[in-house]
């Protein structure tokens, strides 16, 4: 099994999953496609729940989602349940500007779906001089 890296675009993330079970997904995630963007990175995953490392880490910072970005992320949230379940580790950390509420809100709501433990982290925005 390859790692899978998709290079981040305006309107989408970069992906960058590792069969070592380091998953990044950082970026806006507004598609024109939907699901050709997202069915490749959901049948990678599919593909990684056959023999997933001992320790899976989700790393998500993300500006943005649309609705159906935020269904595909939320789906494969709920893979990592699996791997609790099957008695494996995973975690989430969610990254989020320290003044983007609605990010944090929504890293809140995705833990509260789901049984993997989440860490938050607030990013400061660099100041320009």
């Amino acid at each position: 099994m390859e790692d899978l890296y998709i290079k981040a675009t305006s309107t989408t993330p970069e992906i960058s999953f590792s069969k070592n079970g380091i998953m990044e997904i950082h970026g806006k995630s507004i598609p024109d496609s939907e699901s050709d963007f997202w069915s490749t990175v959901s049948d990678w995953f599919h593909l990684y729940m056959f023999t997933p490392a001992k320790k899976t880490t989700f790393e998500l910072q993300i500006d943005y989602l649309n609705t159906s970005s935020s269904k595909s992320v939320l789906h494969l949230l709920y893979r990592l349940n699996e791997l609790k379940d099957r008695g494996l580790d995973a975690e989430v950390i969610w990254s989020y500007n320290a003044n983007d509420y609605d990010m944090q809100e929504v890293g809140k709501d995705y833990e509260h779906m789901v049984k993997v433990p989440f860490s938050f982290m607030k990013i400061q925005e660099a100041v320009l001089s």
